[in-house]
């Protein structure tokens, strides 16, 4: 008999995003606010859009939590007190923290709000679980270089009322639990307080002192030195393994992507996780669908990273660190008028003429040609090249409200 199916826990940026998140599937969304999480350069919600935010998802019966996982400084303390205090308020499903001292302030500041512990604390081992489930936390994310072996083991060892949380999706941090110095060292922004520059998607070389010019590539070992030009996790073609490691949240990595890769990978894992509910025979007949449909958006190729085993260097680094590109985004699809127009703000170009694609969250991608284009007022363009630039869109299908429009990237051919 198969366990019960996961919670599919999606990212989001904005309010945008969010609302994006829960109507392609979400069971939950994790968002930062404006201070004390480790996306400093995502958009990042206001306190009003949070509240906002947490009350559509509540509406339509989706979870929110909020990141607080920097690794506090003094000077960070008192804020995060007030910022607590503000949280209480509005109510979010629980805190991500992996800080003792950010845990300490919000038990005391909002006692009643869960509190789940970031991989940030790099949680390895059944001991620290338990460490955890005393202190009061009711879920634990694991460190991303734990095979689903270990994560079985810890599953045995904790109480069912702990939950255990797993990235599943997007790109892997490189360093230990993501812990990183690189960012820093390199650039002075620090990894570990939201200001990530993402270095280890850098190229890199070891050059020995006294051959200079002579750059010898870098290669892992068999401990694993994963610092350099990831790959991104996938493991959409082994669900049943994660629901057997008695998993109880698979989380979606991606707090700066965009719109489109968010409904991309919601929707894939919703109807791969509603097929393997109904039967692992369902799930498989449609597995060719899943593998197309994941790839309909910016990525880069993929790995089951440390999920079975230690990964190597063909498993792990690559000799390119570019992105594979098979869609681009043009946005979503707003409120229609009577003449069967629709609001859109524009983010990418496109064209009167051209071939475009409605994505549905039922599953479909409906072709399309775009009809007319105009500005808020009135004026018909030919095209739309202007960044965010608020439209009237007529296609020869109508999307409805909150449809994802794409279309293919020729240029990735």
């Amino acid at each position: 008999m198969m366990k019960k199916m996961p919670e599919l826990l999606v990212p989001a940026s904005s309010l945008e995003v969010l609302k994006v998140a829960v109507t392609f599937g979400a069971d939950a969304v994790y968002i930062g606010g404006e201070a004390f999480g480790l996306r400093a350069k995502a958009k990042n919600f206001s306190m009003e859009d949070m509240a906002e935010g947490i009350g559509y998802a509540h509406d339509h019966g989706v979870k929110v939590y909020v990141t607080a996982n920097i690794l506090a400084h003094n000077e960070d303390l008192e804020g995060a007190r007030a910022y607590f205090e503000e949280l209480k308020a509005i109510r979010p499903d629980a805190l991500i923290i992996s800080d003792p001292g950010m845990f300490t302030i919000a038990k005391e500041v909002c006692p009643e709000i869960d509190i789940h512990i970031s991989t940030q604390a790099n949680n390895v081992n059944y001991m620290t679980f338990l460490f955890w489930h005393r202190q009061g936390a009711t879920r634990v994310v694991t460190g991303r270089e734990l095979s689903l072996k270990e994560i079985k083991e810890i599953r045995n060892h904790i109480p069912n009322s702990l939950e255990i949380e797993t990235f599943v999706h997007g790109a892997m941090c490189i360093s230990y639990s993501g812990r990183c110095l690189l960012s820093n060292f390199f650039t002075g922004r620090d990894a570990n307080r939201g200001s990530c520059t993402h270095p280890c998607r850098w190229k890199y070389s070891v050059v020995e002192e006294t051959r200079p010019g002579e750059y010898m590539p870098v290669y892992e070992n068999e401990r694993g030195t994963y610092i350099f030009n990831s790959r991104d996790l996938c493991m959409i073609d082994h669900l049943p393994d994660l629901v057997d490691a008695g998993i109880d949240s698979l989380k979606i990595e991606g707090r700066m992507k965009t719109a489109l890769y968010v409904a991309t990978v919601a929707r894939t894992y919703r109807k791969a996780l509603d097929d393997l509910a109904q039967g692992r025979d369902v799930y498989e007949k449609n597995m060719s669908w899943y593998e197309q449909q994941i790839t309909g958006c910016t990525y880069r190729r993929f790995t089951t990273g440390f999920f079975y085993g230690k990964p190597d260097e063909n498993s792990q680094i690559y000799d390119s660190n570019t992105y594979d590109k098979d869609y681009v985004y043009l946005g979503i699809a707003g409120e229609a008028d009577a003449e069967g127009r629709f609001a859109l703000e524009q983010r990418n170009k496109f064209s009167v003429g051209e071939t475009v694609e409605i994505m549905k969250p039922d599953g479909r991608n409906v072709l399309t040609k775009v009809e007319g284009i105009w500005d808020l007022d009135g004026n018909a363009q030919e095209s739309a090249p202007h960044a965010k630039q608020a439209l009237w869109v007529k296609l020869t299908q109508t999307p409805a409200q909150m449809d994802i429009l794409r279309r293919k990237d020729d240029s990735a051919n």
